[in-house]
């Protein structure tokens, strides 16, 4: 069975949820006058009632009673326990939330298909009344997305029960459309809330309690409520609810439809050829939960939306799902108790934790000071200058004759002007008035793997120094560096790299900064496997080696500690491949090295916010210290060290810390263990998937670690502006046949796809029979 797929919008059929804001406020008998209201002015329409689960008597149950008070309405109940207890105590072997929800879907694309009506899903209890498995009841359903009618409290302490339920609900994301309560002199709630949310955006309908009930006469209390029923159900108060209700649902599909022309009209587009765009080709997006967007889609068939898998993670950052309560409530947390407040010279709570948090995690004994910026191309600026800066105090640079960066082929930094000149001329830059590449780019080897094996290629133009492709049992063989540095690869790399190195310096007088890399894997260059070895190589001859940067005047500096930088200062950034994308909480244990600065972003705060952190060490921190302000780091922005961001990262990175301290990622790690050794490299995507790929005859080569799949398909025109992609990422977003569509980009000829560090085994399996489909 395919994992749930989320929320539903029909044309047809007005689907809502009703929440109470506590138990016994009246859900169900709200929900008895809007199905009769319902029922009486369409006539020609459908109604539907479904309370998925109930406790106690089944005398007592809801959908009994909204059956026989509200004639010609089809009711059903999924589970009936007769135990009158909290759900969650009802059964040992509870159900999973997504066999609930999947239930509810098939329920209502079964109303959608069979007439035009509406429906109406009553939850039990309050907003946070435990399902059946323990968890909340506003995340059980959030997938679903129903427009909710609040059921308000109007007894003592219901004002303030009522607000909470309705931000709980709305810190979710759901829309709240209405909010019905019962009229009570004595508290006059009703008037206090009605204002309320009136503020927020929300209808109140204001209605009489029913008749109490008789215990004595079953007949007289029966006729009281039908009565009772009748009269509220015609009322004015409820035929304006039920005009409101149909006109917010007819408001949502609108926009819903406008959405795409607009924003061609509007919007400029990152990356795109507008000269190639139109509004057919623009997703519209309802909604996000989980690994899926909910999309709009052109109305052919029963359902408005439709899910899609995120395939690019949201261009790189979602690591937890979205709209993941957890990461939620912490911004809520932090927004509620500073909003934001200013950096310079001042310190928050949320900013100091996270940098504690990221210095003992990432167990860089180099790393020492953490400064904060909002993007990862910001972070990797803020990183070039304070490697500069340091090269520049400890070689007495004191003019301005240019200092380069060395980095390797295909690598870019991010779009600021700075670190646009810290990559060699590309598609990204090179069209750019400013531009002038600052720089030397090592062509290197790469892996994949071909035809079911494991290769590390070596580009044509460089066998003659480094030797010809190798073919590698495992990709875990390919990691073992401690081996591979006493073989001849190793030896023939070091070579290599030190006379490449001693030409551009002591024979062509090139100046060089920093050393400046992705770790493992290079993404908007073309996700581009590096050869670990060759990376792990260059910076050991970089920093064993001070005497080939130092101007011949200038005696190599002896290092105070092993953990000053020597050489040049080496900076790993990791915006696209830290925190876990490759299965690690930092690619640079891959490599066996320690970067004297590194940068984090993308998954930092788990998709919410942006924010971006640069660590450094001490040695690069002093190059900074000086008599004058002049010689500080003069860089920053208005949000630097925003608390709500740093706030929403911490959160992120303790939750991935303990996915892997818990063995989240246990299954996927066994798919890829070897022999019964300690497990290397690991993928969510499995082993046998990833040979059936390399197997295709349109496929040149594939690979896969952590979240991330590339896949590099063949063709006589490689490189970012290559169409190669363009067919299989159609075919990714028709999927016919399939239960879901697939959202993904391509960097020119290599088309990646990417799980989300929460992706279920189930959900992965089910996407490798998408891509093979569409291969």
């Amino acid at each position: 069975m395919a994992p749930f797929l989320g929320s539903q919008l029909s044309r047809s059929l007005r689907s809502f949820q009703v929440y109470g804001a506590n138990t016994d406020v009246g859900k169900t008998i709200f929900s008895t006058i809007l199905c009769n209201a319902f029922r009486n002015q369409r006539k020609n329409e459908k109604v539907w009632y479904l309370k998925p689960v109930s406790t106690g008597a089944l005398q007592d149950a809801d959908d009994r009673h909204v059956a026989k008070f509200a004639k010609g309405i089809e009711t059903e109940c999924l589970m009936q326990f007769k135990e009158p207890v909290s759900p969650h105590l009802v059964t040992a072997k509870p159900p999973s939330d997504e066999t609930i929800l999947r239930a509810i879907c098939d329920r209502i694309q079964k109303y959608a298909k069979t007439s035009a009506g509406t429906f109406f899903l009553e939850t039990a209890g309050g907003v946070h009344s435990p399902t059946l498995s323990g968890h909340s009841q506003a995340d059980l359903y959030r997938p679903l997305r129903l427009p909710v009618l609040l059921i308000a409290d109007s007894r003592l302490g219901g004002i303030s029960s009522s607000i909470s339920a309705f931000e709980s609900l709305n810190m979710r994301g759901y829309d709240v459309e209405g909010v019905l309560l019962f009229k009570n002199d004595y508290y006059r709630n009703d008037v206090y809330l009605k204002e309320y949310f009136a503020k927020h955006g929300s209808k109140t309908g204001i209605f009489p309690p029913p008749p109490s009930k008789n215990h004595e006469d079953s007949t007289a209390d029966q006729e009281a409520m039908s009565s009772y029923y009748a009269t509220q159900s015609s009322s004015n108060e409820v035929l304006d609810m039920l005009h409101h209700l149909e006109s917010r649902h007819t408001e949502r599909i609108m926009k819903l439809e406008k959405m795409s022309e607009e924003a061609h009209k509007y919007i400029w587009y990152p990356f795109m050829q507008h000269q190639d765009l139109s509004p057919n080709s623009i997703t519209v997006i309802d909604s996000a939960h989980g690994d899926f967007f909910q999309t709009y889609s052109s109305g052919k068939g029963d359902s408005l939306l439709a899910p899609m898998f995120d395939g690019s993670a949201s261009w790189w950052t979602q690591g937890l799902g979205h709209g993941n309560t957890t990461l939620t409530l912490s911004a809520a947390y932090a927004s509620g108790r500073y909003g934001h407040v200013m950096f310079a010279g001042t310190i928050h709570e949320p900013a100091l934790s996270l940098a504690k948090l990221l210095l003992s995690s990432l167990q860089n004994p180099r790393l020492t000071r953490v400064f904060y910026s909002d993007n990862g191309s910001t972070g990797c600026e803020v990183a070039v200058k304070m490697a500069l800066k340091a090269s520049r105090v400890r070689y007495g640079w004191n003019d301005r004759e240019e200092a380069g960066i060395i980095g390797l082929k295909g690598s870019y930094h991010g779009d600021t002007l700075g670190v646009m000149d810290c990559s060699e001329p590309c598609d990204y830059n090179k069209e750019v008035d400013w531009y002038k590449g600052r720089g030397w780019w090592f062509d290197f080897p790469k892996v994949m793997m071909r035809e079911g094996r494991w290769v590390v290629e070596v580009p044509e133009d460089l066998k003659e120094a480094l030797g010809g492709s190798v073919e590698f049992g495992s990709l875990a063989e390919i990691f073992d560096l401690e081996k591979r540095k006493g073989e001849e690869a190793g030896k023939r790399y070091e070579k290599y790299i030190y006379n490449t190195l001693e030409r551009l310096i002591k024979k062509e007088g090139r100046r060089f900064g920093a050393v400046m890399m992705e770790p493992v894997v290079l993404g908007a260059g073309g996700m581009l496997f590096a050869d670990p070895l060759f990376q792990s190589i260059l910076v050991s001859v970089t920093r064993s080696n001070p005497s080939l940067f130092s101007p011949t005047d200038i005696p190599p500096i002896t290092p105070s500690s092993e953990l000053t930088w020597t050489g040049l200062p080496i900076i790993f950034d990791e915006v696209f491949t830290g925190l876990y994308r490759l299965g690690r909480l930092t690619p640079s244990s891959f490599l066996q090295t320690h970067p004297d600065i590194s940068v984090h972003a993308k998954l930092l705060t788990g998709g919410l916010l942006p924010l971006s952190t640069t660590l450094a060490s001490d040695s690069i921190f002093e190059a900074f210290l000086g008599e004058e302000k002049k010689d500080a780091l003069m860089h920053g922005h208005s949000y630097t060290a925003h608390a709500v961001g740093c706030s929403v990262a911490e959160t992120s990175v303790k939750s991935l810390i303990e996915l892997d301290n818990a063995g989240g990622w246990e299954e996927a790690k066994k798919n890829w263990s070897v022999k019964g050794e300690e497990i290397v490299v690991w993928s969510s995507w499995s082993q046998t998937f990833i040979t059936q790929i390399s197997n295709l005859p349109n496929v040149e080569g594939v690979w896969a670690l952590g979240s991330v799949l590339a896949i590099h398909l063949k063709t006589s025109r490689a490189g970012y502006s290559s169409t190669a992609a363009n067919t299989f990422l159609e075919n990714l977003r028709d999927n016919a046949g399939r239960d879901w569509k697939v959202h993904a980009r391509a960097l020119g000829s290599v088309a990646y796809v990417m799980t989300s560090q929460t992706s279920t085994r189930e959900t992965v399996a089910h996407m490798e029979a998408v891509v093979l489909g569409a291969l």
